[in-house]
């Protein structure tokens, strides 16, 4: 500054002190949203706080927090079926008025109510992995949950045929992914009138509650040619029971997600296919989206996350093993 004194005049140095304060006052306000050095306080709100499937979510979180100045708090609930301690998350979080919420809601009516009040404190949601009903979601950051079904209930009917037998293994009933899951492969199935959905039980996302309903399903129906488990936690309890009970290979099994204790039955050939999201890019794009949704930049409705359907022939492909263990570098 001092040199730039020495050869201007007098006259304009008034000037020249409004332009630089200008300047300097628009460049270092630390409160500014679209300033690359002020952190973002995001609270990732999960379903449960366990599992391989929210894990990886966690870790595409976590790294996609250190790109863009993010300070991330990762909550959940012990089970996936806690609706009420969800709910309770969501109040507390609206208390401590972070600059975004990310949400996996557990039931997509019972947490509408609780996310419309983050309308009031001007703190935008984003969705992931399911929805909730809610107005004033910025986006939706997860997979097709409908378009899921339909590769699981494909693949299912070709193994079992068009004149067969089916039973579902869901886990939490309300919960919007599982709802569109179910109605997609229902919808698939519809088109086969001798192909019958025999029977459909819910087991709230608990492994061991998945195992004897799926046994008890296999008693009831001696004729059964197929089963699809929903979601990582059925598929585990699902799986169990079809192979302890010596019904590997016989009764065809289509599972969701890519739990090792999956992927040791596929290599047997006791779970015949796998529809896999991609849950590292679920929580990673989820907390993009929740800095944009915080500086106040628009977003799309839905920013869709794709599935793959793995199975012997094609799990060794160099993508799908990037999927199917995100954890080996």
């Amino acid at each position: 500054m001092m040199r730039l004194t020495k050869y201007v005049k007098p006259a304009c140095l008034p000037l020249i002190a409004v332009l630089i304060i200008t300047l300097l006052s628009s460049c270092g306000s630390p409160g500014a949203r679209g300033d690359d050095h002020q952190v973002t306080d995001v609270d990732m709100i999960v379903k449960m706080d366990r599992g391989d499937y929210w894990k990886t979510t966690k870790l595409g979180a976590e790294i996609a927090a250190k790109e863009y100045n993010v300070r991330l708090n990762f909550l959940a609930p012990e089970n996936e079926n806690d609706v009420e301690g969800q709910i309770l998350l969501m109040e507390e979080s609206i208390e401590r008025r972070p600059d975004a919420i990310i949400l996996a809601a557990s039931d997509y009516e019972a947490l509408g109510q609780v996310t419309d009040r983050t309308s009031y404190y001007d703190i935008p949601v984003v969705s992931m992995d399911s929805e909730a009903a809610s107005t004033k979601v910025k986006t939706f950051v997860g997979t097709n949950n409908y378009e899921a079904g339909q590769k699981a209930a494909e693949r299912l009917v070709e193994l079992t045929g068009p004149e067969s037998e089916i039973g579902i293994i869901n886990f939490v009933k309300g919960a919007r992914n599982a709802n569109q899951r179910e109605e997609g492969f229902l919808d698939y199935v519809a088109r086969f009138p001798n192909v019958h959905v025999v029977d459909i039980q819910y087991c709230g996302s608990d492994e061991n509650l998945a195992y004897s309903l799926t046994a008890d399903m296999l008693k009831r129906f001696p004729d059964l040619d197929g089963i699809v488990s929903l979601s990582a936690e059925s598929s585990i309890g699902a799986g169990r029971a079809v192979d302890e009970l010596g019904y590997g290979g016989k009764v065809k099994m289509i599972a969701f997600d890519n739990p090792p204790e999956m992927l040791e039955l596929l290599q047997e050939e006791k779970v015949q296919a796998m529809v896999v999201q991609n849950p590292f890019n679920n929580g990673y794009m989820a907390v993009a989206a929740a800095v944009q949704a915080a500086r106040g930049e628009k977003l799309e409705d839905r920013i869709p996350t794709d599935t793959k359907l793995i199975d012997l022939n094609n799990m060794l492909w160099p993508e799908n093993q990037k999927l199917l263990f995100p954890f080996v570098k």
